[in-house]
């Protein structure tokens, strides 16, 4: 059975949206991810004997700087391949919130959750 390292409340400004003005200008998204990976081996206090969850974090931001995207279903399939590079982790979930919707509705976020495994 794997552990998990959880990582909640991570906001990016994101090129995201299927409305042409969401593809000019950054909008705010709010990721929580969940790595899992055996980490029953851990016996040292260094860095590198666990998931280094900060390079973790700078891969997300990568693709969330680097790429445009229409749909953040597409956009969450992107990070959860970025998280999963590295090949300690086992297992991601991953849950996308777009804080500002484009909806004529008083409505918090509109979000993913997805979970993909080796």
């Amino acid at each position: 059975m794997d552990d998990t390292i959880i990582l909640r409340g991570i906001r990016l400004l994101c090129l995201c949206g299927a409305n042409p003005e969401e593809q000019d200008r950054r909008q705010p998204y709010e990721f929580d991810i969940e790595l899992m990976a055996d980490m029953t081996g851990t016996t040292t206090d260094n860095l590198e004997d666990t998931i280094d969850y900060g390079a973790v974090l700078e891969r997300v931001a990568a693709v969330t700087d680097n790429e445009a995207f229409q749909l953040f279903e597409r956009m969450a399939q992107r990070v959860t391949d970025a998280v999963l590079s590295d090949t300690r982790i086992s297992g991601v979930v991953l849950e996308v919130r777009k804080l500002r919707p484009p909806v004529p509705f008083e409505i918090k976020s509109a979000g993913i959750r997805v979970s993909r495994s080796r």
